[in-house]
């Protein structure tokens, strides 16, 4: 497989650099977004093979919003979703899933246990 595609989608900036730091000894093809709309705008682009989407964000469109876009548009409907998230209630998994996520991930994360899983994961066909 050739390099990933990973965007990164997270208002707050330490996050972006955390994902980042955690997943370039990957040698994955890393891109950041800060907020719902510039995703919506760098996923229909580059069409990341994963997105890791950030559920709360200022600007009016939360990550829950950006999955179910970026599922409906045949562009981006491919990409594996990571919703990451201090939230961890049930019903916000449950609505993470809804939304098409393929997976929700707890903050603080596990730089491991994120590396292994877009090692082992694989985009929609």
């Amino acid at each position: 497989m050739t390099n990933k595609r990973i965007l990164l989608v997270d208002d707050q900036e330490d996050i972006r650099l955390l994902l980042q730091l955690s997943l370039a000894p990957l040698g994955c093809d890393l891109h950041a977004a800060s907020n719902g709309n510039e995703a919506i705008e760098l996923a229909r682009a580059l069409r990341p093979d994963f997105v890791i989407l950030d559920v709360m964000m200022p600007g009016g469109m939360d990550g829950y919003q950006v999955c179910k876009m970026l599922r409906a548009d045949p562009g981006t409907a491919h990409a594996y979703i990571i919703l990451l998230s201090a939230r961890g209630q049930q019903r916000d998994i449950d609505e993470g899933k809804q939304a098409g996520a393929d997976y929700y991930m707890l903050k603080p994360f596990s730089p491991i246990e994120l590396g292994d899983l877009i090692s082992q994961a694989r985009p929609h066909q």
